[in-house]
C-alpha cells in the first residue's frame, strides 16, 4: 500500500517540529518539509496563509498527511493517518 504525501510546516527552532521531523525519519516515511520562519517576503506571507487555511491558530508543526491535517507531535495521530 503506498504512503500518503506528508508535508511539515515547522519552525527550525521549534523542539516538538524536531521531533516530529525524527519521529518520520525513523519510521522511513519521506517528507516535504517548509521551515516557515526561514522565509522571507512574500513567499513568507504566502506560505503562513496557506498554513492558517489548514490551522487558522498558525501554530507548529502543522502536518498535512495526504487530507488529513495534525496540528502538533501526536504520534499516535500520525501513526494512524500514515497507517503504521
Amino acid at each position: 500500500m503506498q504512503k500518503p504525501p506528508v508535508k511539515i510546516f515547522s519552525l527550525s527552532t521549534c523542539g516538538h517540529c524536531r521531533s516530529t521531523k525524527r519521529f518520520l525519519e525513523k519510521s522511513a516515511i519521506a517528507y516535504d518539509c517548509v521551515d516557515v520562519d526561514l522565509l522571507q517576503g512574500e513567499e513568507r506571507k504566502s506560505v503562513i496563509e496557506d498554513v492558517k487555511k489548514l490551522n487558522p491558530k498558525c501554530s507548529f508543526p502543522t502536518l498535512v498527511i495526504g487530507d488529513k491535517v495534525i496540528v502538533g507531535f501526536k504520534e499516535d495521530l500520525i501513526k494512524e493517518a500514515l497507517g503504521l
